[in-house]
């Protein structure tokens, strides 16, 4: 479960600018996570309350924002809206597809005390 190690490194770079941007608390988290992230939202709620506990986000509440999955086709030149890597373009059918989005994980922003 690599949830429990991205959990243990949001909690660090929390508090890494807690430090640069001088706050004591964290009220609320929003992440930006794509589908070919490759992260399960609900292990990542799981793992993120465990390891916030006796940290400077302990009760903040943790937001996800789905990103869509997009891809340019190689074969017809068409940008297509893709679930999982290796889907095939919705308007050819090729497998020739480059991602261009939906493979991010990110911290969109903080709500911190």
């Amino acid at each position: 479960m690599h949830e429990m190690s991205i959990a243990e490194g949001v909690i660090q770079v929390l508090e890494e600018q807690a430090v640069l941007q001088n706050f004591r608390r964290v009220k609320r988290v929003r992440l930006e996570i794509g589908p070919l992230a490759a992260v399960e939202a609900d292990s990542l709620r799981f793992c993120f309350d465990a390891v916030s506990r006796g940290t400077l986000a302990e009760q903040s509440s943790l937001e996800i924002i789905d990103l869509p999955g997009t891809a340019w086709c190689l074969n017809c030149h068409a940008t297509v809206s893709i679930r999982r890597r290796y889907d095939s373009c919705t308007h050819c059918g090729s497998y020739q597809l480059q991602v261009t989005g939906g493979d991010e994980l990110r911290i969109k922003d903080l709500e911190v005390e």
